[in-house]
């Protein structure tokens, strides 16, 4: 049984469970469902008013469809989302769409998330128009007109940008453009999904800047994910840590960089570059053995069973649940605790 940190008052999103599973298909006329993928496989945490929770992992195992399936992109095969107390997956369309001016996405690929035929200022002006075609904005053509410009500066961009295109800015202005349409709505929650890998290195600093100075000035929380443990550690209050769809561990981010548990967030760590020479040379490197198991089948043991180097025979046959193992420190691993 899941041992789960006691509630808080400030809890903005609560993931329960979530379950997304995409089914895989064989026929060319007769489409038959022959299994699952099993990219997010029940997954719980929180995400407190103003904090910003960093997920990270490896490629493919599941944080983009977490997000996403928040967003209600995807549709969730179980379990609950609940944002603002109310659950995402039991809500009308209409209910659903009020609920998604408080909480908005920023698209890890700058060049593919802005429309190429519409001027910057189209761009950022769609979800208040959509609103406000809704009935959920009471707002004037010369509102938005002001709100775009204000939103273009507050991002580090001219107003006079408004009527260009996509394809006239570098990398790193479209991701500030994506940046300004997210906060259009004045949203709460802000799912960022690797925002800055898709950038060279200098810039990822000046957008990861720019996030925390936003942040602090129209209060955001964020759901950060990345696969580079050095941007996480950088911007992140929290750290979760997901392999095959499940979360292995979550703690304070100073916290869990200082004393890891789980085997899988030690390798990872342990492949972080250290800029002192000497400390590089002396540290050991973690090895994880053979490759990222297939997320179509089933597991009835721990996920991180084929790879771990301390693993046991009650790990091939029982899933370990997140426990507390120290205050605001949970893990997914039985030596720390016995199975039940």
């Amino acid at each position: 049984m899941e041992t789960r940190i006691a509630p808080h008052n400030d809890i903005l999103l609560d993931v329960r469970n979530l379950k997304v599973h995409f089914p895989i298909e064989e026929g060319v006329l007769l489409r038959k469902v022959v299994g699952y993928i099993r990219a997010v496989d029940g997954i719980d945490f929180e995400i407190r008013k103003g904090e910003t929770l960093g997920l990270v992992g490896e490629s493919g195992c599941g944080k983009s469809t977490t997000a996403r399936a928040i967003a209600q992109l995807y549709e969730p095969t179980a379990g609950e989302i609940y944002f603002q107390g109310k659950d995402l997956c039991k809500l009308s369309k209409e209910d659903l769409l009020e609920a998604r001016m408080h909480m908005q996405m920023i698209f890890q690929d700058p060049y593919a998330s802005l429309n190429p035929r519409m001027t910057v200022g189209d761009i950022i002006a769609e979800p208040l128009e959509i609103y406000r075609g809704r009935g959920f904005l009471q707002v004037t053509s010369s509102d938005i007109r002001k709100r775009i410009e204000d939103l273009l500066e507050k991002v580090g961009l001219s107003r006079n940008f408004v009527n260009r295109f996509p394809h006239e800015f570098s990398g790193g202005q479209k991701q500030r453009i994506g940046i300004a349409r997210a906060l259009a709505l004045n949203p709460k929650l802000i799912l960022a999904d690797e925002p800055v890998s898709a950038l060279d290195v200098s810039i990822q600093s000046q957008i990861l800047n720019l996030l925390h100075d936003l942040q602090e000035e129209f209060a955001l929380t964020y759901l950060f994910i990345a696969h580079d443990l050095a941007v996480i550690r950088h911007i992140s209050t929290r750290v979760a840590v997901m392999y095959l769809g499940v979360i292995v561990e979550i703690a304070e981010s100073a916290e869990l960089y200082k004393d890891p548990f789980h085997p899988y967030t030690k390798a990872l760590l342990s492949a972080v570059p250290i800029p002192d020479p000497q400390v590089e040379r002396a540290r050991k490197r973690i090895i994880l053995e053979g490759d990222v198991p297939s997320p179509d089948r089933e597991r009835h043991g721990c996920y991180f069973y084929d790879r771990c180097s301390q693993r046991m025979d009650s790990c091939q046959t029982n899933i370990p649940r997140l426990t507390q193992v120290k205050p605001d420190h949970r893990v997914a691993c039985f030596l720390y605790f016995k199975p039940s």
